[in-house]
């Protein structure tokens, strides 16, 4: 097996383009395409001027679009996810200063890396307050969808 520092640079590399293949736009990135779009857009805005307040009235009696409680459950996804690696962080933080303070004698480390850890369980308690209210957005727009 080939060293670990490419492997792990090919990983990473593969999440990258798998990332940027997820969020690019479906049409593919045409800026000058755009640019033409916007620009006929702004050509058309004065003839279309007397309909224009027509449209904004109809958009607040529309329902909350399904996109949107979509692209909710998937910040929610991303929120859990860095609850769990949060989780793991003081797991593995606790372990170290367990290993500081019994077998290497490191006192002076040992308190660093209780204010460490200290900072993770906040973020912990913080990150699960977060989700927890985000979660009852999350089925409020369920529920009006």
């Amino acid at each position: 097996m080939g060293d670990p520092r490419n492997v792990a640079h090919a990983k990473k590399v593969s999440q990258e383009k798998h990332h940027k293949e997820k969020h690019a736009p479906k049409a593919g990135p045409i800026s000058s395409q755009r640019a033409k779009n916007v620009q006929t857009e702004k050509k058309a805005a004065p003839a279309a001027e007397s309909t224009a307040p027509q449209a904004e009235a109809s958009k607040p009696t529309q329902p909350v679009e399904p996109t949107q409680l979509e692209k909710s459950l998937v910040v929610l996804s991303k929120l859990k996810e860095l609850e769990f690696h949060s989780r793991a962080n003081i797991e593995k933080l606790a372990e170290l200063s367990l290993t500081m303070e019994e077998e290497l004698k490191q006192k002076a480390f040992t308190e660093a890396i209780g204010a460490v850890y200290a900072a993770q369980d906040a973020f912990q308690s913080k990150i699960l307050k977060l989700i927890e209210n985000y979660e009852a957005e999350c089925a409020r727009l369920s529920g009006s969808a």
